[in-house]
């Protein structure tokens, strides 16, 4: 650890890392104010917030990598603190098998001292001293099996040995992931950070990573906007909120009905203490001038004045309103496919497919080729065309789409948020679409923003808001939960369970597909799997998808 501020001296050996009155500024805007914390080992802790809570700030500043106003983090003397590196371009020039035992630097350090060494063409009595000392150094670290070990990480996240040696540049994004995954995990490091580990993931991978962190013996901190893992991983939930980080023990659903209730409970003390209030505030309005009542108002004045509403501070959290109401209801038919194949550059993505969609199905295409499912929905969309085959809308069907690339309308376009929507919708009137864009949390000012200039999280509000206005009947979402935050994923969630109409889509979000999909389609290299099930039974019946 770095920075005038951070502070090493012996701590009992539970406390792995800790934060004392740490403070962070931003602008005059105060991030957080005198937050001290304690993570401990065993535990995992998952932070969550809304966007712009701090998050990766905090992890920032445990690594580091930020240093506080005020403050300062401690670390048990002698620990080894690992992160997950968010810089996909950082290890271009180097293999992969290098950039997993880089997650070890002082590994690295000592096996390109001992190769310097050895390549010496003169070597002196010092030299072998210190290659004894090196030697002795590495064998401590299990040196010697490190390679393996990072090979076996490697191969377990779903990068097989023939790209062991590639150079990281030669990689595509998603192999990136999970060989900057892998360097965070290797070495069995004291202290874990990771930010949103299980993002650009397969299933199989996420399932592994869930095994790996469970069967973690030290400390991890991480942020994810993942559901199904935080429940799965999580010990403790760090909630970052109100300008500081309260720790509940739990996994994530039980901090949400936890805070939900103490909510709850507070609303309905202060009904209580307002209503007592109201009756004793007319008790000494209708007796305070009666002598004979006047020392009974005056007791009355004294419990008055002893009754205290309880704070309710404003939450950082914001929900955005999320409604999908179909113009008309699907008639008869809604889709059918008949013997579709697409080859994009020199595979097959979609191969002889053929299936029918029901009015009202609700349907998930999962898997790990992401390909295929955006090559199938552009083919739905007319944006490509079919190789071979066919596809046929119900003549009573009306289609929105959410792409995987939104990028097409936003970058370059010079339109405000008013008239972006125009562009969209029949809406005439400014406070008609201020009123809809007041809905997906874009108020006052932020309505006169440039589209271009949105962060992914506020184009994915737009694009939702765009699909409500549509009144379509069929829904085609491509991974509609990627850059949201949790509150934003839990509306569109509930909004998707609650539409009258039919939906087609992807998400990398386990408890988003269960709670939403009752049919399962997965485009397979020997065909086509296709079942009504829910989510969970689908993995349950599928150990291929799992452990492949």
């Amino acid at each position: 650890m770095k920075g005038k501020d951070t502070v090493f001296f012996r701590i009992p050996r539970l406390f792995m890392i800790s934060t004392n009155n740490v403070t962070l500024q931003y602008g005059g805007r105060e991030l957080f104010k005198s937050v001290s914390i304690n993570f401990t080992k065993g535990n995992c802790y998952g932070l969550i917030g809304a966007n712009g809570a701090g998050k990766s700030t905090f992890l920032k500043i445990l690594s580091g990598e930020i240093e506080p106003n005020k403050g300062y983090v401690t670390i048990t003397p002698g620990e080894r603190l690992s992160v997950l590196k968010q810089d996909h371009y950082a290890y271009d020039e180097y293999d992969v098998i290098r950039t997993v035992l880089m997650g070890n630097q002082k590994l690295v350090d000592i096996m390109d001292a001992k190769e310097e060494l050895y390549a010496k063409e003169e070597f002196t009595e010092e030299d072998g001293i210190r290659i004894s000392e090196l030697e002795e150094e590495f064998a401590e670290m299990d040196g010697w099996s490190a390679e393996s070990d990072a090979e076996i990480l490697l191969n377990a996240l779903g990068i097989h040995n023939e790209f062991h040696y590639t150079l990281m540049k030669e990689l595509t994004g998603e192999q990136k992931v999970k060989v900057l995954l892998a360097q965070a995990l290797f070495g069995n490091p004291d202290i874990l950070l990771l930010d949103e580990p299980t993002n650009h993931l397969d299933v199989a991978a996420i399932n592994w990573l869930e095994e790996f962190l469970l069967n973690f013996e030290n400390t991890v901190i991480v942020v994810s906007h993942d559901r199904h893992f935080l429940n799965k991983v999580c010990t403790h939930i760090a909630d970052c909120d109100f300008g500081k980080i309260t720790m509940y023990v739990g996994n994530y659903d039980f901090w949400y009905e936890y805070t939900q209730m103490a909510q709850r409970q507070l609303r309905e003390q202060n009904k209580k203490t307002e209503a007592k209030m109201k009756e004793l505030q007319e008790f000494i309005a209708r007796f305070s001038a009666n002598a004979s009542k006047s020392k009974q108002a005056t007791s009355r004045k004294k419990l008055l004045d002893n009754l205290v509403l309880e704070d309710m501070p404003v939450s950082s959290r914001r929900f955005p309103f999320v409604e999908f109401k179909p113009d008309r209801e699907i008639g008869n038919d809604m889709l059918i496919v008949e013997g579709l194949s697409k080859t994009v550059g020199d595979r097959k993505v979609l191969d002889n497919v053929s299936f029918t969609i029901r009015p009202n199905e609700k349907v998930a295409f999962v898997g790990t080729d992401a390909v295929a499912k955006t090559t199938f929905f552009k083919i739905l969309m007319g944006e490509l065309e079919p190789d071979e085959g066919s596809f046929k809308w119900g003549i009573t069907t009306s289609q929105a789409y959410f792409p995987a690339d939104n990028s097409a309308f936003f970058d370059g376009v010079e339109d405000s948020l008013i008239d972006w929507i125009r562009k969209y919708s029949d809406l005439q009137f400014e406070t008609d679409v201020r009123g809809w864009l007041g809905r997906m949390m874009f108020s006052g000012e932020e309505a006169t923003k440039k589209a271009q200039v949105l962060s992914g999280g506020e184009r994915v509000r737009c694009m939702l808001c765009k699909m409500m206005l549509s009144g379509a009947n069929v829904l085609i979402l491509d991974e509609p939960t990627n850059h949201l935050d949790l509150e934003s994923i839990t509306s569109l969630n509930n909004a998707l369970i609650r539409f009258k109409g039919s939906l087609l889509f992807t998400s990398h979000d386990h408890q988003f597909v269960q709670s939403i999909a009752d049919r399962i389609i997965e485009f397979r290299p020997d065909g086509l799997y296709d079942r009504k099930e829910t989510y969970d039974e689908f993995l349950e019946n599928n150990e291929l998808l799992i452990t492949k």
